[in-house]
């Protein structure tokens, strides 16, 4: 991932080998767009007046792509509300994550367990997980969880954490017999 460039509510980005223009709501400059990339991209998504919005394509994207980060592989499509599956500016936080599962020491029998609500496609549990953590991925939305489960096999991480999709009632359960199982 690389954020080329920013201007008039949009953002500019390289996604492995596709470029991408996303709105966002945060870029208040405005001025020429001379980054000759701009022009390049393969799509671009279009906010509705009416809420929510859709993509529009210039090039050919494909379906399904991949990206790579510190030795993981992610799975890439674009989806509704401007996403692609990834926060790739979450990845200062993976790396935070990583650093101190390390540096705890932990032997493989005993490793650090991390508890990760809303888990989204499983960046932030593959990193953690191929930081040596036991991992309990979940998410209650079932796509999610697959597509979480896609991401490590893609990654060449067996799932030995438990990945569970839990909603209203199972959550409950969950909290109130997680005392002292995470670090």
């Amino acid at each position: 991932y690389e954020l080329l460039d920013t201007l008039d509510g949009e953002r500019l980005e390289r996604w492995g080998d596709v470029l991408l223009i996303r709105p966002d709501p945060q870029i208040l400059w405005s001025g020429e767009k001379k980054d000759p990339r701009w022009g390049q991209a393969h799509a671009r998504y279009q906010r509705s007046s009416s809420g929510g919005g859709k993509w529009q394509n210039y090039k050919k994207v494909p379906p399904v792509w991949k990206i790579h980060w510190n030795g993981l592989t992610f799975r890439l499509k674009t989806m509704g509300f401007k996403h692609t599956g990834i926060f790739p500016e979450q990845a200062v936080n993976w790396e935070f994550a990583m650093e101190k599962i390390r540096q705890a020491g932990r032997p493989p029998e005993d490793p650090v367990r991390v508890l990760n609500l809303f888990g989204y496609t499983g960046a932030a549990t593959l990193a953690c997980m191929k930081a040596g953590a036991m991992v309990t991925h979940v998410d209650a939305s079932k796509g999610m969880v697959q597509w979480a489960r896609e991401n490590a096999e893609a990654s060449g991480i067996a799932l030995s954490a438990i990945v569970a999709r839990l909603c209203g009632a199972g959550l409950l359960v969950l909290f109130s017999d997680i005392d002292g199982l995470y670090d």
